[in-house]
């Protein structure tokens, strides 16, 4: 049997898929398309090209995107702005991985721990 092909559907729940043109990202986090092509020239955010040519936006950039305009609105630098956005970005990272690490490491340790108690109980009735 071939490999289905993507239905239109199966990119609503993508947050990558660059879905929005600029116009509609601006109007939806409240800034102007200026504000978005900045954004993409400090390099904070990276749109996708449509065939045409124009800008797209996914959720996650208009995320991103939204959280600067907050710190620029609040008197923050776009550049300084940026650069703490992509911080937070990172530290979530950070600790996205590191909680995956501790439920996969606690899994082994139970894992371990069991396995050695139960050697360690057949080892003393011997």
């Amino acid at each position: 049997m071939p490999p289905s092909s993507p239905r239109p559907t199966d990119n609503l729940d993508d947050d990558d898929y660059p879905a929005y043109t600029m116009g509609r990202a601006a109007e939806m986090i409240g800034a102007t398309p200026a504000f978005l092509r900045t954004l993409g020239e400090i390099r904070l955010i990276t749109p996708l090209r449509s065939e045409g040519g124009h800008r797209r936006y996914s959720r996650y950039q208009l995320r991103i995107a939204a959280r600067a305009r907050e710190l620029v609105d609040q008197g923050t630098k776009i550049e300084d702005a940026c650069r703490i956005v992509i911080l937070e970005d990172q530290l979530e990272e950070a600790r996205r991985i590191n909680e995956d690490l501790r439920s996969r490491g606690s899994g082994s340790q139970s894992n371990a721990a069991s396995a050695s108690s139960g050697s360690a109980s057949s080892g003393g009735e011997s």
